[in-house]
């Protein structure tokens, strides 16, 4: 036992002072005394790790060059690919022909739409197929290989998780909505184009396929104004292809081909549309060239639609993005010519 008197300071330690206890025995306290740690190496055979470093500097590595360890890594790994300088690297393709976007004897028309109902220039199928490839299709057959990878790839899928039949149903279902979608949307329009209070059809009941994908762009509809035309035929002369546009009207003031897309997955961004926008500039090139219809559309709109009623997307395409995509459509257009025209002379050649 000892009574406390001072407290003492040894380094940065306090300790306490009494007098049976001395600074120098201090050192030996067992909470600042540390054991000797052993190497993990203590335990190696020294005699036979030497032997085995003696081995492996006796072997050839030593006297291998670097054209050998080349040789071998191409042995290995194959070839190595040197990467092009940018100067001989291949130029961005440009289409053949460039076939301007706007009709240059029509003025871009900038006032508002002419009274009456919006347009819908019917496709004259007749009873035989038009000769005419529609924008669908063009784009169907000109798909990239990287594009029918993936495609081929969500449809194993769905195929492994719904059966053949399955599957089927399920692409019937798709497209019977979305067909109603768009013949809902095209009553709404016309009736608000045709009706001067547009709050009735913002309470209108819908059938229960669509009522989400109506609920989801009743937004966008709020800022959709001046309907010129909906579901109408629109067809390129020059250019030889047709399609069936969805709408043109003013979205927040500016003139723009609309095309409505219904969605399961979220599409917040414009790369997530695919090929919409080389759609939307492809109808809008023949818009501009096609003579029943006496204006000019410089912008686009792509409206995806999702049936769980959350907000629609708008993706607004400006002039300047509309040029861009009409050049790819240019693009794609050409590679369709010349896949049917290798087509058509294999056929020939079959037939002789």
């Amino acid at each position: 036992m000892f009574i406390l008197k001072r407290v003492g300071c040894v380094g940065s330690i306090m300790v306490p002072q009494c007098t049976s206890l001395f600074v120098g025995n201090f050192s030996a306290c067992h909470c600042l005394s540390s054991t000797k740690r052993h190497s993990p190496y203590s335990s190696v055979d020294i005699e036979r790790y030497s032997s085995l470093v003696k081995a492996v500097m006796s072997s050839k590595v030593s006297s291998q060059t670097p054209e050998n360890l080349q040789e071998e890594d191409e042995h290995i790994y194959g070839p190595v690919v040197k990467a092009q300088n940018p100067s001989s690297r291949s130029e961005v393709r440009v289409p053949k022909n460039l076939h301007p976007f706007l009709n240059c004897e029509e003025t871009v028309e900038t006032e508002e739409a002419e009274s009456g109902p919006p347009a819908r220039i019917l496709l004259n199928r007749g009873k035989y197929r038009s000769p005419v490839p529609s924008v669908t299709r063009i784009l169907q057959q000109t798909l990239s290989r990287e594009q029918i990878f993936y495609l081929e790839r969500w449809k194993r899928k769905m195929i492994a998780q719904l059966g053949e039949e399955g599957f089927q149903e399920y692409s019937q279902n798709l497209f019977r909505q979305g067909k109603l979608f768009h013949s809902t949307v095209e009553d709404t329009l016309i009736s608000d184009a045709t009706s001067m209070d547009k709050e009735s059809s913002e309470k209108a009941e819908y059938q229960p396929d669509v009522q989400g994908y109506m609920e989801s762009i009743s937004h966008v509809l709020a800022d959709v104004s001046a309907v010129r035309a909906t579901e109408s035929t629109v067809q390129h002369a020059e250019l030889n292809y047709l399609g069936i546009m969805d709408c043109v009207a003013r979205y927040r003031g500016v003139l723009c081909l609309i095309d409505w897309k219904t969605s399961e997955k979220p599409k917040p961004f414009l790369s997530n549309t695919f090929d919409n926008p080389i759609q939307v500039a492809a109808y809008a090139g023949a818009l501009n060239s096609d003579g029943n219809y006496k204006y000019q559309v410089e912008n686009g709109l792509i409206i995806v639609a999702y049936k769980d009623g959350s907000p629609a997307h708008a993706h607004q395409l400006s002039s300047e993005l509309m040029l861009k995509y009409w050049s790819t459509w240019l693009l794609r257009l050409e590679n369709f010519t010349e896949q049917s025209t290798s087509q058509a002379s294999s056929s020939f050649v079959e037939k002789r």
